[in-house]
């Protein structure tokens, strides 16, 4: 900016006669001021680490904007200067090093707060800043004259303004009525017009003008006020909106759970272990039986795509849907088809697959349906290999029309069934491997003499294994279980 180039020369002026008192005196107050400038941008840029939740960058550009205010600042302290064994053209050429980059911290803030309205100018007045930032830092180092380069600078600051008043006015007349400006970015004109005066004082002194002291600074303290205000507002509601969202998102999730079955049928001859591992607080997958008598009863696990409230809602969609196919429960072909036909037009965007498992302990059979689900696996706890049960039509909620069939399938007293969403399969560890069928049926074999729920707490412990999950690192998609273990005791 042209002020920063006359205090420079003021600079050298004073330098050539013993400071007065009134000189330290002022000296000490630029040193105090770019201290503090120094103290409030670490402490801005402190908070954003502890509080980056938010992932609102306004503190840090705020904190490089201090930062480089206050370092040029204090380049033009002669007890600064003193400290460093460096000369005066060293100090002249961090000063336009600054000069050119400073606007680039301030020009991002701004672009945080306004609306997108602005934001696209604000993106083009960034392209040139850089541009002339990049022009300016190689210039100097290739030798060009700093006086000459102030003046360029001087231009593209003040084009700088022209071009913003352009477009507001332009937008403004092409708009209609004029928007009113919101209160963050009120706050920051009052800032900046205040800082402005000060401004045109320093250019002023620095022309021969008027003979007061270069006082400059102080305007630039109260427009980073503004600032520190604005970004303090902007990252302290931020973490208001999140705490309410985390609030909303936790009752969600009750809501959810409350919807999944509180315990698991109770029949003689069949023992269920269920679980269920959301990968965020509410998640798509979902299961539930219709209890048929105490010989039979169906099973439905259900994925929707996608994660969150969304998925979650039409989850619960499913399961109002799921609870009007009990007159047909014997029939898993009827019941897929009657849940598509409930579903089909009430979403976009998204889909479910499903599984549905009539279980007959009277008949010692099973009946299967689904749509796009992975396939049903079972193998003897005796011993023998897994095996496969495909029966797929296409997925729900898409097409009303679509038909589906079921397949019978015997089963034995020491036979054990597996019913899983894809987040079993799609498990992926470091080398992006899945952990996949192969890897399913072989734990599915190697652990049959393990109980139900013991058995679902190893494979769900191996699959976390294989992908490395922790604390740190939650599932990369909803997991949901369902193991069938079917024993002596049917009538």
């Amino acid at each position: 900016m042209l002020h920063e180039w006359n205090i420079g020369v003021l600079f050298l002026a004073k330098a050539t006669s013993a400071p007065t008192r009134s000189d330290l005196r002022w000296e000490f107050a630029t040193m105090a001021a770019g201290v503090a400038l120094f103290a409030v941008a670490l402490v801005a840029i402190v908070n954003f680490f502890f509080r980056r939740r938010t992932r609102d960058l306004t503190l840090v550009y705020f904190g490089v904007f201090c930062i480089l205010y206050a370092t040029r600042l204090l380049a033009h302290v002669s007890f600064v200067r003193a400290l460093f064994n460096e000369p005066g053209k060293f100090w002249d050429y961090l000063t336009w090093l600054i000069t050119c980059t400073i606007i680039l911290p301030c020009s991002l803030f701004v672009y945080q707060v306004v609306g997108e309205h602005i934001r696209k100018l604000i993106r083009w007045l960034l392209a040139a800043q850089t541009a002339f930032a990049v022009f300016g830092i190689a210039a100097a180092a290739l030798g060009a004259s700093l006086i000459k380069l102030n003046e360029a600078n001087s231009v593209v600051v003040l084009g700088t303004f022209v071009a913003t008043g352009v477009f507001l006015a332009a937008r403004t007349r092409r708009s209609g009525p004029r928007t009113p400006l919101s209160y963050e970015v009120r706050v920051l004109l009052g800032g900046f017009l205040v800082w402005l005066l000060f401004i045109v004082e320093a250019n002023l002194s620095g022309l021969g003008i008027v003979h007061w002291r270069d006082v400059e600074f102080l305007g630039f303290l109260f427009f980073v006020a503004s600032l520190r205000y604005v970004a303090a507002r902007r990252t302290f509601g931020n973490e208001e909106r999140l705490a309410a969202i985390k609030s909303e998102l936790e009752i969600a999730r009750r809501i959810q759970f409350s919807t999944l079955p509180q315990s698991n049928p109770t029949l003689a001859g069949l023992e269920i272990a269920a679980r269920y591992v959301p990968m965020s607080a509410v998640a798509g997958d979902f299961y539930d039986f219709l209890v048929v008598d105490a010989r039979r009863v169906g099973i439905l696990i259900a994925d929707v795509t996608g994660h969150g409230v969304p998925a979650a809602l039409i989850a619960s969609m499913l399961k109002v849907a799921f609870a009007g196919q009990v007159s047909h429960a014997h029939d898993p072909a009827a019941v897929i088809a009657g849940l598509n036909r409930s579903l089909c037009g009430k979403f976009e965007e998204h889909f479910i697959t499903a599984a549905y498992l009539f279980v007959d302990l009277e008949r010692g059979v099973l009946r299967y349906s689904a749509a796009g689900h992975p396939p049903l696996m079972l193998v003897s706890r005796a011993g023998g290999p897994a095996r496969e049960i495909e029966e797929n039509g296409l997925m729900l909620g898409m097409f009303p029309e679509a038909v589906y069939s079921s397949v019978e399938i015997p089963i034995g007293e020491e036979d054990r069934g597996l019913l899983y969403t894809d987040g079993v399969l799609e498990a992926r560890d470091a080398a992006d491997e899945e952990f996949g069928k192969r890897r399913c049926k072989e734990f599915l074999q190697s652990h049959a003499k393990l109980a139900a729920p013991a058995f679902a707490d190893t494979l769900l412990a191996n699959i976390a294994a294989f992908s490395g999950q922790n604390p740190t690192r939650p599932p990369e998609d909803d997991i949901t279980l369902l193991v069938l273990d079917f024993q002596s005791g049917r009538a």
